[in-house]
């Protein structure tokens, strides 16, 4: 009984998180406009930092608990099913995602780049405070690339939005509501996590790389359906390369810095399983984006690379 218990809660508190980031980025993105920052600026920084929210919050609060080793397996197994499960349900309903010149030539690279960084610093097991700095810094050299390197580019206009006549009363109600319920939702969803490991004897980077990741997944998934479903395929690959490298330098990189005594372990299950198949994964999905077409066939076959990995994860394969 205790079990169904927190297994409530830890649903409870997913969706209280991700509900939590969709009303605080719906806010924050309004004024945000009012205060003078360009429609350009507020899609490229609320898009695609914003779909990482209930990954970084709940990385945070892992951190405060006493179970940092969540951090990385969250990041890790995010991105995996950024790729290998947004993408591939996204191609299977679209049938065909067309991926434009403009997305291979600014936004893959910048993919790429960021997650080669991020396995030069976590392939000795952990993350010490001065390459958290390190990650954190090349975030920042990302969006101001993004910012002032891609006025121009088409796709990135499709992150746009019409500037409001004021802000709103309800536009803080939201943005004040939503980060409560982000705080509450990350604060529930991990304690549910640590007793469900208690009942269980699972780990709780198993969890994290799995059940966490899939629901802190949920926006980036209901984005790129619903753009891949309008035939606006941009949207829906483009809001992954963003996501992906946000989750990959921000994601671990922002409580990294708050470990000062000591570096952010990675456990085993996350160092010899998760992180090789998230770059086999993100390889794949570089490789598929140089094709400038993904197909729905690789959608499938993304989808049970997918399989495989959890079935992989749990032993039972």
């Amino acid at each position: 009984m205790n079990l169904i218990i927190w297994i409530l809660i830890f649903l409870a508190g997913l969706a209280a998180l991700i509900k939590g980031a969709d009303y605080l980025l719906e806010g924050a993105e309004k004024i945000g406009l009012r205060l003078g920052l360009s429609s350009f600026v507020v899609g490229v920084v609320f898009v695609g930092f914003g779909t990482s929210l209930p990954e970084l919050v709940s990385s945070f609060v892992a951190v405060f608990k006493g179970i940092p080793e969540v951090v990385v397996a969250n990041a890790v197994g995010s991105n995996i099913a950024n790729i290998l499960l947004v993408v591939g349900i996204s191609a299977f309903v679209a049938r065909k995602l067309t991926v434009s010149k403009n997305l291979i030539d600014s936004e893959l690279p910048m993919l790429a780049i960021s997650t080669v960084i991020f396995l030069g610093v976590i392939y000795d097991g952990s993350v010490s405070f001065g390459e958290s700095f390190f990650l954190l810094a090349s975030y920042f050299v990302y969006l101001f690339y993004t910012i002032y390197g891609g006025e121009g580019d088409e796709s990135r206009k499709s992150f746009s939005f019409s500037l409001p006549d004021k802000v709103l009363a309800v536009d803080i109600v939201k943005l004040i509501v939503g980060l409560i319920a982000l705080i509450l939702g990350a604060k529930y969803l991990i304690d549910a996590l640590i007793h469900i490991n208690e009942i269980t004897g699972i780990q709780t980077s198993v969890i994290s790389i799995t059940a966490v990741a899939i629901g802190t997944s949920l926006p980036e998934l209901i984005v790129s359906i619903k753009a891949a479903l309008k035939g606006k395929t941009e949207i829906a690959i483009g809001n992954i390369f963003g996501s992906n490298a946000v989750n990959a330098l921000v994601v671990v990189g922002l409580p990294g810095l708050f470990m000062t005594t000591k570096s952010l372990p990675i456990d085993s299950t996350t160092l010899l399983l998760g992180i090789p198949v998230m770059a086999l994964a993100t390889l794949i999905f570089i490789i598929s984006g140089i094709s400038r077409t993904i197909y729905k066939w690789e959608g499938m076959m993304f989808l049970l690379f997918y399989m495989l990995f959890i079935l992989k994860l749990f032993e039972l394969l």
